[in-house]
Formats: C-alpha cells, structure tokens, sequence
C-alpha cells in the first residue's frame, strides 16, 4: 500500500464518492473527511480499513487542519446546491473553499484540488455562480499550484439529473422546457470526473481542467434524446424562465424542493466547456458519451 494519503473532504457525495474510489485504484490511501463519517464507513467498507472516514466539518479551521495533517493531497468536493439557515453559497463556496486550502497549505499538502464547475464567474448576478467564481480565486491566493476542475452537469446511475428527467418524462403527458430549450449542454459521466480528479492529484496537470462530455446538446435535443432511448414520445412546451422562476420561489417553500432558484439561473447559461482550457483529453481520458451510460441504467431500472 502507498503512504501517500489523499484526504476527501465531501467523499460520500455523488462526485465525492467516486472521487474516492478513482484514488484508490490509483493506490493512495483516502481519509473520506465528512460531518457524517458514518456514511463513509458504510459505503466504503468494502476497502477493509483502507479508506479511513474522519469527523471533519469545513466550517473549522482545527477540524480541516487535523484532516489536512500528514496529506500528500487534499481534494475540496464540497457543494451546495440551496442555501439553508448559516449554508450560504458564500459560506461553503468561498470562506470554506478559502479554509480548506489555507490548512492544506499549513500542513504541507503538496497537491490540492479544488472541484467548482463550468461557467463559474465572480462577476455573474446569481449567487451561486458568482460564488463558484470567487471560491476559484479565494482558493488560488490561499494555495499556491491549487489545481480547480470544473465540470460540466454530471450524469450516472443514482444521480439527480438523468433519473428525474427520466421521471417526469414518464409522468407528465407535456413536458414544460426551460425557455425554448435553446440553452447548451454538454453532460459529463461522473466517473470521468471522478477520474480526471485521481490523475490531477497522481501528477502535475494544468492549473485549471473543464471537464465536459464529447457532445453538445441543446436542452430541448437532450430531452429528446433521453425520450428516444426510454421509447417515449412527450410533447415538449416551451414555459419562459420568469415562470419557471415563479413556480422555483413556491418550490422552495416545500421540505424538499422539486425546483430551486439556483436550478433555473443554471439553465438560462450555456456550460460547455471553454476551447482554451484545457480539457479531460489532456489528462489521457476519452469521455463517456451520455447513450450508453443512459442505456444501462434503463436496463438496470427494467
């Protein structure tokens, strides 16, 4: 076994368990660092003690730092999808963001990466993309060689994004787009990034990495896509955004909401992945189109 020890802050999430697993197969230890160790334990007992799950909370500098203590590598998967009580964008996408990479730079880490997306842009008006775009930047000037992956909107089987499209494709006889599903997307495969991660971690790699799938689509061609391959034929309407962003504030107002705020500002931008950054191809990695990843999980559902 390898004594370069890699701590995961956000390793039982659905890119951060991946995360840990790819470092793994690359033969570094793993300190699955959550405020639920518990989780870790039970999705990773299958690595017999080879992935150690500590008590860490990002919001605490000793917390991070004893995560941090004896790291060759740390990685920052953590994120927020809605605010809640002290949870803001600004809160885990910056000041922890700024947090973990101050301790890991204390403690010596000699690799660090640091998971933001694509489109992050300080000056954006929505929160969270605004805050994604100043994490990057309070990360850089707190660790110096930081390495930030962006990716694109991920898919793969329990995630979020194909499984409801799938959903209410099924259960709705009109399916509402957003806007006129003209905005762009280029899906990326989970394990890709999880991957693209592992290898930005195992070696030098350019500071900033976009990871995006082989295929753009417009949201309305995706849906279409998706459609076609689970045999449905919906009718596709298209709904304006200010609605949307009405039906998102009501949303909100439920234990668990079915559409947020932050959802619909993602999908008035195009995320694709920029023609100057470097890209998944530069660190040796063919990306997974969305089909056949999609078929499987149709077949595992059937």
């Amino acid at each position: 076994m390898t004594n370069r020890l890699v701590t995961v802050f956000g390793g039982t999430g659905f890119l951060g368990r991946r995360i840990v697993r790819h470092q793994r197969a690359h033969k570094f230890s793993v300190r699955n660092a959550s405020r639920h160790p518990d989780r870790g334990r039970k999705l990773f007992d299958s690595e017999n003690g080879r992935v150690e799950s500590a008590l860490s909370d990002i919001h605490d500098a000793h917390a991070v730092a004893r995560a941090c203590d004896g790291a060759y590598g740390a990685v920052n998967a953590v994120s927020l999808y809605m605010e809640h009580g002290g949870e803001t964008f600004r809160s885990v996408h910056v000041l922890a963001a700024e947090r973990v990479a101050r301790e890991a730079q204390r403690a010596g880490v000699k690799r660090l990466v640091h998971v933001s997306g694509i489109g992050a842009d300080p000056a954006s008006p929505s929160s969270y993309i605004r805050s994604r775009g100043e994490g990057e930047a309070s990360v850089r000037n707190a660790f110096a060689g930081a390495i930030i992956v962006r990716p694109a909107v991920m898919f793969g089987p329990d995630d979020t994004f194909l499984t409801t499209l799938l959903y209410l494709l099924r259960r709705l006889p009109a399916y509402p787009m957003f806007g006129h599903g003209q905005t762009r997307l280029q899906p990326v495969f989970v394990e890709d990034v999880g991957e693209a991660v592992a290898r930005c971690v195992n070696e030098a790699k350019p500071d900033t990495i976009e990871c995006a799938g082989p295929h753009i689509y417009t949201s309305a061609a995706l849906l279409e896509t998706i459609a076609r391959e689970a045999g449905l034929q919906p009718i596709l309407l298209p709904m304006p955004f200010l609605v949307w962003h009405g039906l998102a504030a009501l949303s909100e107002l439920l234990p668990r909401p079915l559409i947020t705020h932050n959802q619909v500002e993602l999908m008035e931008v195009d995320t694709i992945a920029a023609p100057d950054v470097a890209g998944l191809s530069d660190l040796g990695i063919s990306p997974q189109s969305i089909t056949p990843v999609l078929q499987a999980m149709l077949r595992a559902a059937s």
